[in-house]
């Protein structure tokens, strides 16, 4: 705004640039500090879910990144008596990151997404509603006011036009993914206000195609030089890398069992321009390390973004009933239940699993407590970090273990799901578990729930369905039963756990001459837990630090050159 008020398109560039490579880089911290707050404490597993409050910082950031680039090129170009080239690119596109910003509080604080957010405020009333949009107005209208009434006196007055294959062409390119990605998130975001939703699904397959142009332009734009390049010297600037990435692909693919080709070649550039840059960044090492900072924050988005690939295309993850002193395993990893304690002056519930993984031994404890501020059953993650992966288990629910009394006779019998075995004339299979949607609801709130099991029955060309149930009631722990006269036959429900359950046959006549039987079943303590693996996280959170890194190192480079000479 002081530029355009001034009339003066040539050291405003100069003195903002090194605040809007400051202001990015602190944001972009802030942003996956949220995300690595939400991996650690809230136990869903991620760090980013496209959700729209989230999204909303995101915007301005990919904004303003783009003008980073565009803003380099227009200092570079400035020649006597001209101004640069995108000088009126660079004014639009700070004027309007700085909109997306106040757009952004518009919408976390305004209530509009109070039904598409769980991070949304309350309402906070009309007046702050209208506050909000006749602010974000008014700067609108100055802003670009002041841009159309100067229209005419930006002349960027560039002598020479640059070739197809120059430097200031690919990060003009950049900039530009960087705008439609912006584009894309805000139109995702933006779709509650009309009542719409955007599923997840359309951020990640929209974002895959930029995600790849991006990673390319990250490495070659730094193989070609400013105004003209020769194709076959950048083509010898790119053999080493290029070889090493395609090396690094084809490992993907034999070990990693990397199929999916647009994946494929995501992670073709990042490494691609991973290499570029390491190299470029050890060359500089030598000389004036200030030089540093591109390379340095571009390395950060290639560690970044082949963290991403591996942590949430590749994870995986299974739900697991861990029963107190029994082993379980999960991904080659041992799991043995110890028992629970209260922490915090009794406020919470740590959950101790001891861990083996190849001969080593590690211990962690998942928490679970009651919210003061509604009550409900809140799940703290604990996670295992290893070099390659973390193992991440996030509780659902605890049984703490009752005694119930139970009258079976007959036959007892295990089965695994998919198990058969036969009784009095008729063959009975373990069909599958009867665990609902609503049925893990109630077991993650700590309130009475049933878990069942589907038995098949066969006899004499008939067929019949079963239904047993293990219900929590109260604290207490029932299990029900089923009998058909036309069969001649009762099943008992003696226990059941994720891996198998346990059925007592007999006859309702007696003709199988076993004696019934009251029988108190102990029932041990449960912790009901999802198991996941993140294959190479660790390289997000490694990312994000040598992104801010590079920011502030060009920071430093960028300040000096920011005074304004007398």
């Amino acid at each position: 705004i002081a530029a355009l008020m001034k009339n003066d398109y040539t050291q405003w560039v100069k003195q903002s640039f090194p605040w809007l490579l400051a202001g990015m880089g602190i944001l972009g911290l802030g942003i996956m500090l949220g995300g690595y707050w939400a991996y650690e404490m809230l136990g869903w597993g991620g760090y980013w879910a496209w959700d729209p409050v989230e999204n909303s910082s995101l915007i301005p950031w990919l904004v303003g990144v783009g003008a980073i680039h565009t803003m380099l090129v227009q200092r570079k170009t400035q020649v006597k008596g001209g101004i640069g080239k995108f000088a009126k690119t660079n004014l639009i596109l700070c004027i309007l990151t700085y909109v997306l910003v106040l757009y952004s509080t518009f919408l976390t604080r305004s209530g509009v997404l109070g039904d598409a957010s769980v991070h949304s405020f309350v309402d906070p009333g009309m007046f702050v509603y209208l506050f909000l949009i006749i602010f974000i107005g008014s700067f609108i209208l100055l802003g670009f006011g002041m841009i159309a009434y100067r229209w005419k006196t930006l002349n960027e007055n560039i002598p020479d036009e640059e070739s197809l294959v120059s430097r200031e062409l690919a990060l003009f390119t950049a900039a530009i993914i960087f705008i439609a990605s912006s584009i894309i998130v805000l139109v995702g975001t933006s779709a509650p206000i009309f009542g719409q939703s955007v599923d997840t699904f359309f951020y990640n397959e929209m974002h895959l195609p930029l995600g790849i142009i991006i990673m390319f332009l990250n490495g070659f734009s730094l193989l070609i030089k400013w105004k003209h390049s020769n194709a076959s010297e950048v083509f010898k600037k790119a053999t080493y890398s290029g070889i090493a990435a395609i090396l690094f692909s084809a490992l993907l693919i034999i070990f990693g069992d990397v199929t999916d080709i647009m994946i494929l070649l995501l992670a073709l550039t990042s490494a691609f321009a991973l290499f570029v840059n390491l190299d470029i960044a050890i060359k500089i090492i030598k000389g004036n390390k200030k030089m540093l900072g591109a390379y340095v924050a571009h390395i950060g988005i290639a560690l970044f973004i082949l963290g991403v690939i591996g942590s949430a295309v590749y994870t995986d993850d299974v739900d697991i009933d861990l029963v107190k002193d029994q082993k379980i395993e999960a991904f080659g990893y041992e799991l043995t239940f110890t028992g629970s304690a209260p922490i915090e002056n009794n406020t919470k519930f740590a959950f101790n699993i001891d861990i083996v993984k190849g001969g080593s031994e590690y211990s962690i404890a998942p928490v679970m407590y009651r919210s003061d501020f509604n009550n409900s059953l809140m799940r703290q993650p604990a996670i295992l970090t290893l070099p390659t992966q973390d193992l991440y288990i996030s509780p659902l629910g605890y049984d703490p273990g009752t005694e119930s009394s139970s009258t079976t006779s007959g036959d007892v019998v295990t089965m695994q799901k998919g198990g058969s075995t036969s009784f009095n004339g008729a063959s009975i299979t373990f069909s599958e578990f009867d665990l609902s949607a609503e049925t893990m609801q109630a077991m993650q709130e700590g309130k009475d729930f049933q878990m069942g099991a589907v038995l098949h029955i066969d006899k004499d060309g008939k067929h019949y369905d079963a239904e047993l149930y293990r219900k929590f009631i109260s604290g207490h722990v029932e299990f029900t039963s089923y009998s058909s006269d036309e069969l001649n036959l009762k099943i008992d429900l003696v226990d059941l756990s994720a891996a198998n359950v346990k059925i007592a046959f007999s006859t309702l006549d007696g003709s199988d001459n076993q004696a019934s039987e009251n029988t108190t079943i102990e029932n041990r303590e449960v912790l009901f837990v999802t198991a996941s693996i993140k294959p190479f996280i660790s390289l997000v959170w490694i990312g994000v630090l040598v992104v801010t890194l590079g920011f502030f190192v060009a920071v430093a480079r960028r300040i000096p050159e920011s005074k304004v000479s007398s």
